[in-house]
C-alpha cells in the first residue's frame, strides 16, 4: 500500500490526542474541534466511513476540577475522566450535528476486545453504527479501568479499533509533525521521515519522551502503526493543527509520516485470525455449504450445517468440516453451541422463530472465516 492509495480509502479510524484537544491543558479547544469535525464531515460526504478515537476526557476533567498536574492515583484519574467525558461528548455531538451527522459514544476496556464474545459484540455495534451513517466516538472507559485492564494509551486503542472494524487507514493526529530521525525538540537538524514500513522495528530507536498530558508518546504511536498493520491498515502520524490535515491525508498528499502495512487488508486479517485460533467445537457442513465456502468465499449460514459438536460460546473458534470429517475452514462463531444446535439446517428467515431473537443472520461471517 502506498500513500496515494489513501485517495481510495473507504473506512478509517481517526485518533486525536489530549494535547491537541485541550490546547495543552487549557480546556477543550472548540475551534480546533470544529475544524476537525468539518474535515471528517467532508470525508463522510465522499463515502468514507469514520470511527473517531478521542482522548481528552481526563485532561478536560482536570481543567474543570482545577487540577494542574495529572494525578497518579487510579481513583482520581477515574473521577477526572467521569467529569471530563461529559464535556468531550457534548463538544463532538454539537459539532457533528451542525453537519447533520449523528454521533455515538463507545467506551471500551481491554477486556472488551480480548474476550471473543465481547469482541464480536463491539464489532457488530460499530459496524451497525457505520451502516447507519453514525460516527462512533470511542474512548477508553477510564471511569472503570484498573491498571490490569487499561489499554495504557489511546494510540493502542485506536489500532485495536482499526483491527476490529477492518479499517484500511489509521490517522493519528498529534502535536508533532510526524516521526523524525531524531528528537526535534532537542536537535534542530532533525529530519521528518515521510514514509516507512510499519514492521521496521529499528524505528523505535528514534523516538522521544512521553508528553505531560498523554500516556503515550511517539513510541506508542509506532507500536500502534505496527498493530494496525496486522489487519492491513496503513497509518499516518501527522500534526493535528496543520490546516486541512485530514483532507490532505486522504488526498494522498505528503503530510506527516506514512507507515505502510506489509499485506493487503483481507490477507492480513485472515492471517491475524489464523494466528488466534483455538478450537472449541465443530460444525459439520453439507456438500452445498462446503462448495459455497470454497468457491464463492461467502459466509456460513445455519442452513448449511447438519451437525454441531463441542461446547462453545459466541465468539469462540470452531472448525467447519465436511461429511467425511475433513476440515474446510475455521472461524469465529456468532452463536453458542446450544443455539447453533437449535438453528442448524434452518434458513436465516427461521432463526427468530427458533431462538426468539436474532443476533446475526450468519453462523460465521465471511470476514471471520479462514479456509483451510
Amino acid at each position: 500500500m502506498q500513500r496515494t492509495d489513501l485517495t481510495q480509502a473507504r473506512r478509517c479510524v481517526v485518533k486525536i490526542g489530549s494535547a491537541l484537544l485541550t490546547a495543552d491543558g487549557q480546556g477543550l479547544d472548540r475551534a480546533a474541534i470544529d475544524a476537525w469535525v468539518a474535515q471528517m464531515a467532508a470525508l463522510r460526504q465522499k463515502g468514507v466511513e469514520i470511527v473517531l478515537v478521542s482522548s481528552g476526557a481526563v485532561a478536560e476533567g482536570m481543567m474543570r476540577l482545577g487540577w494542574s498536574q495529572r494525578p497518579h492515583a487510579v481513583h482520581e484519574l477515574q473521577a477526572a475522566a467521569a467529569v471530563g467525558q461529559m464535556g468531550l461528548v457534548q463538544a463532538y455531538e454539537s459539532c457533528f450535528q451542525q453537519h447533520g451527522i449523528h454521533t455515538a459514544q463507545i467506551l471500551l476496556t481491554h477486556d472488551d476486545l480480548s474476550d471473543r464474545q465481547r469482541y464480536l459484540n463491539a464489532r457488530t455495534t460499530l459496524r451497525s453504527l457505520l451502516d447507519l451513517g453514525v460516527v462512533p466516538v470511542v474512548n477508553e472507559n477510564d471511569t472503570v479501568v484498573t491498571d490490569e485492564i487499561r489499554f495504557g494509551d489511546n494510540d493502542t486503542l485506536a489500532a485495536l479499533v482499526a483491527n476490529l472494524v477492518e479499517a484500511d487507514t489509521l490517522v493519528i493526529l498529534t502535536d508533532q509533525a510526524g516521526l523524525f530521525d531524531k528528537d526535534p525538540r532537542r536537535h534542530a537538524d532533525a529530519t521528518l521521515i515521510h514514509e516507512a514500513s510499519a514492521s521496521d522495528a529499528s524505528l523505535e530507536q528514534l523516538v522521544g519522551e512521553v508528553g505531560a498530558l498523554g500516556r503515550g508518546g511517539m513510541l506508542t504511536k509506532l507500536r500502534a502503526a505496527r498493530l494496525a498493520a496486522r489487519s492491513g491498515a496503513a497509518t499516518v502520524i501527522a500534526f493535528g493543527r496543520e490546516p486541512e490535515v485530514l483532507s490532505t491525508v486522504f488526498a494522498g498528499q505528503t503530510v506527516g509520516t506514512f507507515f505502510s502495512p506489509a499485506q493487503a487488508p483481507l490477507a492480513a486479517r485472515k492471517q491475524w485470525l489464523a494466528g488466534h485460533l483455538q478450537l472449541r467445537g465443530t460444525l459439520v457442513l453439507d456438500d452445498g455449504a462446503v462448495k459455497v465456502l470454497r468457491e464463492s468465499g461467502r459466509s456460513l449460514l445455519p442452513v448449511g450445517v447438519s451437525a454441531v459438536s463441542g461446547n462453545f460460546r459466541r465468539g469462540e473458534v470452531v472448525a467447519c468440516v465436511d461429511g467425511q470429517g475433513q476440515e474446510v475452514a475455521r472461524g469465529l462463531v456468532n452463536y453458542s453451541s446450544a443455539e447453533a444446535d437449535k438453528i442448524k439446517g434452518l434458513p436465516s428467515s427461521a432463526l427468530a422463530a427458533a431462538l426468539g431473537y436474532v443476533d446475526e443472520p450468519e453462523l460465521i461471517h465471511r470476514d471471520n472465516l479462514v479456509l483451510c
